[in-house]
């Protein structure tokens, strides 16, 4: 409970010539703090015993306790039910009840569910021409503070407002800011600072929502990617492709997706990613609609709306590591990485999953009609929320803000890329090598892997697809939980150098291992699990080289990410076509043991070389 009391600098006696006297109810959430606040006391007693005080005061100060018969006149809601005059006569002869015995009664006639959460403020003015709020003043005899409320929480309040009238003094009329609950007559009095309390939506950090719309971007990324090796079975049909022409059109997407790589570092760098990676959704969007119509129009029409479309999705990861690297501290990089790419793992899997459905309801066309359009919508949304930096950021709050920059000043996008310094370092070098490696065996497990199915594990082609699946599912997951372990470990003061060869070790190690057992299993079921622990494991090179490049580079990590990125992609070209030569001279094993002896390279040069201190600023 909690009782305020404020009087003017006029004689205390001022009271009971023109005073206000305001009850209100119902508080919830009432703090001030500071100057010029007013006590609190959560005794039921103790206020019934201020209220007789004044009271008593009052009716000592008149010269005859029954002259005065002011009238109590309510203001507030008109749903709000009115008081009795206070000092009224109830039957000729009767005593009439003094003013501690009706406060008394009013507060009884309250339920003790609102009397103990309720809060009660006196005001009296000494001043006729006052009609509002009384400037507070010390009153020893009370108890209350002298001082200046700083600031308060919201208060709504259930508020029974009167005026006491006397005969000296006419006030008609308290002007109290207000404004109606939809509550019913519950009102919100607005008091001089106070916090606004935003809705949850608003309180969500800004920097996780850059890393889910980052993370959506790549959703739709992979199922752009993936749909044509679905479609392209019908399409086939349709146009009496051969296997060579199929080979083509698969592989015209890596064109333009090596050619953007670098460029679309030195850009995100340059003018921010946010403009970099909103043009490269949209620019690859418009592509997927376009592909049904260069496709009946002539395959050299398709090829290059295919080598466009490379040319978009090629922006997006030096894109997105250039915004993350200024928008998330390097205690959330790790699971925040995790979760971006999380979304290309499950956009494969939503992909894989709709596009036969698609197909089979409404025709080829429509997958690449409807997953394109879903690019417009991702738009929109990025242009209203997204930044490239947190300092272009209006509604930032300044505590997140601070929680990002963590003391340090956010520098300006580079204008001159420095390619002598970064080539010069031995780190960079690591990160470009150990890509490399980990992206051969990735691409060949992920091409490979239903022929895997079929030719060895005697897998149908549907069965072949479904366990396709797999893998995605399983990388999604544990590239979620390799980056809480890492941040986790970087919050606990373990290097951030350490961390990093500990969860890039376990990315090349983890999949050599259940490599080098598939030639010993023999039933399919454990070949399944074999391969999905492979890939699982091959998840937590997340939070090891490719959360590399916002630690080496900050500033560079567009740049970084592009040309690790582009020996990435070459490896995953080279390697997809070095397996089927190895498969027409020998067998599956020994594609396996190159994988391995590449996995076993990249884990000395990474442990030898790599870094996770800043060596690019």
């Amino acid at each position: 409970m909690a009782i305020g009391a404020v009087v003017s600098n006029r004689n205390f006696g001022s009271f009971i010539g023109s005073g206000k006297f305001y009850q209100t109810e119902h508080a919830t959430a009432a703090h001030h703090r500071g100057e010029r606040s007013g006590f609190a006391a959560g005794q039921y007693m103790y206020r019934n015993m201020l209220y007789r005080k004044l009271c008593i005061l009052r009716e000592s100060y008149s010269s005859s306790r029954y002259s005065h018969c002011p009238s109590l006149r309510v203001i507030g809601p008109s749903n709000v039910k009115t008081l009795r005059p206070i000092a009224t006569f109830r039957d000729e002869g009767e005593h009439p009840l003094s003013m501690s015995q009706q406060l008394t009664e009013k507060f009884q006639s309250i339920s003790p569910r609102r009397r103990i959460r309720g809060i009660c403020k006196c005001c009296l003015s000494s001043t006729p021409s006052h009609s509002n709020w009384v400037q507070p003043r010390k009153l020893d005899k009370l108890g209350i503070n002298d001082g200046q409320c700083q600031w308060s929480k919201h208060v709504k309040i259930k508020r029974t407002c009167a005026d006491y009238k006397s005969e000296d003094n006419d006030i008609t009329e308290t002007k109290v800011e207000s404004f109606a609950s939809s509550e019913g007559p519950s009102e919100f009095v607005l008091v001089e600072g106070v916090q606004e309390i935003k809705p949850w939506w608003e309180q969500f950090p800004k920097r996780w929502v850059i890393v889910l719309l980052c993370f959506s971007a790549f959703l739709l990324c992979n199922m752009d990617r993936v749909n044509m090796s679905i479609a392209i079975l019908p399409m086939s049909q349709e146009f009496n492709w051969n296997s060579a022409t199929v080979g083509l059109i698969q592989s015209s997407f890596f064109w333009g997706y090596l050619l953007t790589q670098i460029v679309g570092g030195i850009w995100a760098d340059k003018i921010g990613g946010k403009l970099v990676l909103g043009f490269g959704v949209v620019w690859w969007s418009i592509a997927t609609v376009l592909t049904p119509i260069a496709a009946r129009t002539g395959l050299p029409f398709l090829l290059i709306m295919r080598a466009f479309m490379g040319i978009g999705e090629g922006v997006a990861m030096p894109a997105m590591n250039n915004i993350l690297s200024k928008w998330i501290p390097v205690s959330e990089r790790s699971r925040s990485l995790a979760l971006v790419y999380s979304g290309m793992y499950l956009g494969s899997v939503t992909g894989l999953a709709f596009s036969p459905i698609l197909i089979h309801k409404f025709g080829w066309s429509s997958v690449f009609y409807l997953f394109g359009s879903l690019g417009s919508i991702w738009f929109a949304v990025w242009l209203s929320k997204a930044h490239s930096s947190p300092k272009e950021d209006p509604e930032l709050s300044a505590e997140e803000k601070r929680h990002i920059l963590g003391g340090s000043v956010s520098k300006e996008p580079v204008s001159v890329i420095p390619w002598k310094l970064i080539l010069s370092k031995a780190p960079v070098w690591a990160l470009i090598i150990s890509h490399f490696c980990h992206n051969w065996g990735t691409f060949i497990l992920l091409t490979w892997m239903p022929t895997y199915y079929n030719q060895v594990l005697k897998f149908n082609l549907t069965e072949s697809g479904l366990f396709c699946v797999l893998p995605w599912l399983t990388m999604a997951v544990f590239a979620n939980i390799g980056g809480w372990i890492a941040d986790t470990l970087v919050s606990k003061g373990l290097s951030i150098t350490t961390v990093r060869k500990i969860m890039q070790s376990i990315g090349f190690l983890g999949p050599a291992f259940f490599l080098t057992q598939l030639s010993h299993i023999k039933t399919p079921a454990l070949a399944v699990l074999c391969m999905a622990c492979s890939q699982g494991s091959d998840a937590f090179s997340q939070s090891g080289l490719y959360s590399n490049h916002q630690d080496i580079g900050p500033r560079y990590a567009g740049v970084l990410l592009g040309l690790s990125n582009t020996a990435g992609v070459l490896a995953g070209v080279f390697g997809t076509a070095a397996t089927g030569y190895i498969l027409q001279k020998g067998s599956w094993d020994d594609v396996f043991k190159v994988a391995v002896v590449l996995y076993i390279i990249g884990t000395l040069v990474w442990n030898l070389f790599s870094t996770g201190e800043k060596i690019l600023d």
